[in-house]
């Protein structure tokens, strides 16, 4: 019996010594890969990320800079085509929102021929408002004295009332000519990949530091009498 019981402690024994030793192989292989090693090159992945990040907004920005280019040309082809692929970079690339335009040059110009055309209304009313009024008036009068030019006034008055065809122009809504696109929050593109680096080297840091943890507490408590 006692042989027995020897035997089992024996063999027990040994196990928890091998389960031991497994322990702290695991241990020693963590503790090669060192944490410093990993931040330095995490902050190294973290600086790349933010160069690539940097990249694709000044990506942006030129793009924006060729839209309002091509707005202040009048060139209304070569608008539509900044502005596509200006909205096919925002599409295919992170860190590229607030790309917002306003044609400001072509509302501009659009409100300009409104006004221009309200101007050349206005001109033509008047010549026909002007030969109405002296039709009226001429027959009253012998010439142009001042009982002429007083009826002239108060028939004119009748006709045009004084508005001035500039205020009464409806100028267009400023918000028909602003683009608004908005990016990704991921984009396989050298930016996107080096995020993505970091997270795996954090979490890499983060599991290597719990097993370290978690092994050192099972050597500690599990195999403390052996």
């Amino acid at each position: 019996m006692s042989r027995k019981f020897f035997l089992l402690y024996y063999h027990k024994g040994w196990a928890g010594v091998k389960d031991k030793r497994s322990v702290k192989q695991k241990i020693n292989r963590l503790r090669r890969l060192k944490t410093w090693q990993l931040v330095v090159i995490l902050v190294f992945m973290m600086l790349m990320s933010a160069t690539f990040l940097r990249l694709n907004n000044i990506g942006m920005v030129q793009r924006q800079k060729a839209v309002e280019q091509a707005d202040k040309q009048g060139d209304m082809q070569a608008v539509q085509d900044r502005l596509y692929d200006l909205r096919r970079y925002v599409s295919d690339h992170m860190n590229t929102s607030g790309a917002r335009i306003y044609l400001h040059e072509k509302y501009n110009r659009d409100k300009a021929e409104l006004i221009k055309k309200a101007v050349e209304n206005n001109n033509a009313n008047k010549d026909v408002i002007n030969k109405k009024v002296d039709d009226i008036c001429k027959p009253q009068f012998s010439g142009y004295n001042q009982g002429y030019v007083s009826c002239f006034a108060r028939e004119y008055a009748k006709y045009a009332p004084g508005t001035d065809p500039v205020s009464s122009v409806k100028v267009p809504d400023i918000e028909l000519y602003r683009y608004d696109f908005v990016s990704v929050v991921w984009s396989p593109d050298f930016a996107g990949f080096s995020i993505l680096i970091c997270i795996v080297i954090i979490m890499v840091i983060i599991a290597r530091l719990v097993s370290l943890v978690v092994l050192r507490i099972i050597l500690k408590f599990k195999y403390s009498d052996i």
